[in-house]
């Protein structure tokens, strides 16, 4: 009775029903959309990394990450599933919440349309989590054509992880099974969990600031992270630059007598 999406609310310890035109979702709708559109940029970023994998032009790998090209068409059509997946999520980002009919003889004059906008983010969602479940596929299996050169640490866990479940491709197989055991891992977080603590070491172990802020970014408070060590020492040259440089006019006197006592 008392839902923030409703009209009216009955508030019985108070004796009270109030109509605050608490009915509208549209809050609620925007942000789906916003959502749809977030999580869609993921997909849309992971099926150019795909891109660039399965391109013996870009990768200096085998093409489509498989031997025996020709007779094995290897990751070629998972690409075209994310590819068709990122194109499907693009028409699924176009916002819900502009749209809006009347509708009960002129008395519902504006909708949100709120639940198909979060009918759509879902959707969006689960796309993304095919095409990033394609791509960690596709790159365990480029690994495999580097052996025995190892990544790094945080890499090989999640190599070692995602062959727990799939296995690599010497051949063409059935790949369904093997992105829905991927997909799943994703959902499950093991893959964050692999990586996180090293994240973690990383973020508490890094003394230097090594970022590249933008000169129009703005910051809450005292701004970026000052490394005092550096800029002591780079304020303590800029000053014997400059006890230098207050010294200096000197000598260009001195060169102009010497030069003026030679044309005499």
């Amino acid at each position: 009775m008392n839902s923030a999406t409703d009209n009216p609310l009955v508030l019985s310890e108070r004796g009270e029903i109030i109509s605050a035109g608490n009915f509208h979702g549209e809050y609620p709708a925007k942000a789906c959309d916003f959502l749809a559109i977030a999580a869609h940029e993921l997909a849309s970023m992971s099926e150019r990394r795909i891109e660039r994998l399965v391109n013996p032009a870009l990768s200096e790998l085998p093409a489509f990450l498989v031997k025996e090209g020709g007779l094995n068409s290897g990751f070629m059509i998972a690409h075209c599933t994310a590819a068709s997946l990122v194109s499907e999520n693009k028409v699924l980002c176009h916002p819900a919440s502009v749209d809006s009919l009347t509708t009960s003889a002129g008395t519902e004059d504006h909708v949100s349309m709120g639940g198909f906008s979060a009918r759509k983010a879902l959707t969006v969602v689960e796309n993304v989590e095919f095409v990033i479940a394609i791509e960690l596929l596709a790159a365990c299996q480029a690994i495999e054509f580097l052996r025995p050169l190892k990544t790094s640490a945080p890499l090989e866990e999640v190599i070692k992880i995602v062959r727990a479940v799939v296995g690599p491709w010497e051949e063409d197989r059935y790949m369904a099974p093997d992105i829905d055991a991927v997909k799943e891992l994703l959902r499950e977080g093991k893959i964050w969990h692999a990586v996180r603590h090293h994240i973690d070491h990383y973020t508490h172990n890094q003394s230097i600031e090594t970022r590249v802020f933008s000169p129009t970014m703005s910051f809450v408070g005292s701004g970026p992270p000052r490394v005092h060590g550096k800029r002591k020492s780079s304020s303590t040259s800029s000053l014997g630059s400059n006890k230098s440089s207050a010294t200096s006019p000197t000598l260009p006197n001195k060169r102009i007598r010497s030069v003026q006592k030679m044309d005499i």
